[in-house]
């Protein structure tokens, strides 16, 4: 299938771009495809990457609001694992769906997610046309129904060139050494991807290391689980040690600064870490703890952090946080996008110009990390297709009134 994208704005020039089979095959001026859909931008569109959301957990779009003004360790023992704990496959299967029309409107076309029922949330992500990288949340040893729920994951992801199944232990102080051990050999022998939640309060550095005597960092480095395929979440507390381990290996780390503030996690070292030479993506955690899914918003409060921690002004330029919301995000994905270039695949937005807080137009990023709301939005692009087209996501109206009636549900339990 191929789109032509007429009168669209990339780099402050008025172009046309030509999308066919996934891909960007011609950008230029006046552009002839007799066999494409035309899609005029009017010359007020202009096109960016969109967003890869680094850490997520999709389903929890059903608690927002649910639990809140804790720390962490009471908001998941006492509040959020009891009641996910009662959340059927059909439920995550709609939380997850709700999610991707929040994200789509977002700019968002890929999240990498760990939740329960994840063959749930397979199915809600191939309705909405986005990419994700899923996997089953292990908590504690890794059961014989873990393994045959992965093994089903795996074989329903089979073919489906927008997901793919990642593992993804928990945390250290929720699996075992045992359990990370054998993840680490199933790593080994199936190349998948590895995502975790690694060093995100003080408590658990301060635990492993009258544990393990080492950082989390180490510990995992030491079980052979910190590489390129890994997804390490959060990392707010970490040493100059660990900062030369995750870049030596090649692993990325999930900013998530809106859900770290919340929960008074800490502030992460941005600055630190992309100077160490750090991968570092962005992530929103899940809605629970954020409590939407607008990496805008992440883009903003990260950006604002990296200067506060840094107490330089100069620290967190737009330029490097937008990558890590983009192409950083992208790379762990495994797509070739992140930026609008001959050859890249598909994946784009289509921002309003028109719209009052883009009326400047002197430093578009400038714009998309200060400045904008999610309804500069107009349009988004994943793999050539729309998955939003003039601000409408198909399906919208139903996921949310399905939605709404597991929340009702879910309030009927307190």
């Amino acid at each position: 299938m191929k789109t032509l994208l007429k009168n669209v704005i990339l780099n402050k020039a008025v172009t046309d771009i030509l999308l066919d089979n996934g891909k960007i095959s011609a950008i230029a001026r006046n552009i002839d495809s007799p066999d494409a859909e035309i899609f005029d931008g009017k010359s007020s569109l202009a096109v960016l990457p969109p967003f890869y959301n680094a850490h997520n957990h999709a389903a929890m779009t059903l608690l927002r609001g649910y639990a809140e003004d804790m720390e962490l360790f009471d908001w998941l023992s006492n509040h959020i694992w009891p009641v996910e704990a009662k959340l059927s496959a059909e439920d995550i299967y709609i939380g997850t769906r709700l999610a991707t029309i929040e994200m789509i409107h977002s700019g968002t076309v890929y999240f990498n997610d760990s939740y329960w029922h994840p063959e749930a949330a397979l199915r809600a992500v191939q309705e909405s046309g986005m990419r994700a990288t899923l996997g089953l949340l292990y908590l504690g040893n890794v059961s014989d129904d873990a393994k045959a729920a992965n093994a089903a994951l795996i074989e329903a992801a089979k073919g489906v060139s927008r997901i793919d199944v990642s593992h993804t232990p928990h945390a250290i102080y929720t699996v075992d050494k045992a359990t990370l051990q054998k993840i680490a050999k199933m790593m080994e022998s199936d190349g998948r991807k590895i995502h975790i939640h690694v060093s995100e309060t003080a408590k658990e550095v301060e635990d492993c290391l009258k544990e393990h005597h080492a950082t989390p960092v180490e510990y995992l480095d030491s079980l052979g689980l910190i590489n390129e395929r890994a997804m390490l979440a959060h990392c707010v507390h970490l040493t100059d040690h660990d900062r030369e381990i995750i870049a030596a290996r090649g692993a990325y780390i999930a900013h998530n600064p809106v859900s770290n503030m919340k929960l008074c996690s800490g502030l992460f070292d941005f600055e630190s870490a992309v100077k160490a030479g750090c991968k570092v993506a962005i992530g929103t955690d899940g809605t629970s703890s954020n409590n939407n899914l607008s990496m805008l918003d992440e883009m903003k409060i990260a950006a604002l952090t990296a200067k506060t921690v840094s107490k330089v002004p100069t620290a967190g330029r737009t330029a490097a946080i937008f990558h890590a919301a983009t192409a950083a995000g992208a790379g762990f994905a495994g797509v070739n996008a992140g930026e609008i270039a001959v050859g890249k695949t598909a994946d784009m937005l289509l921002i309003d110009l028109d719209h009052p807080v883009m009326s400047g137009n002197y430093d578009l990023i400038a714009d998309m990390v200060y400045a904008a709301g999610t309804d500069v939005i107009h349009s988004v692009i994943c793999d050539g297709n729309f998955l939003m087209k003039n601000r409408i996501v198909p399906g919208e109206a139903e996921v949310t009134a399905a939605a709404r009636e597991v929340c009702r549900k879910i309030a009927s339990w307190k």
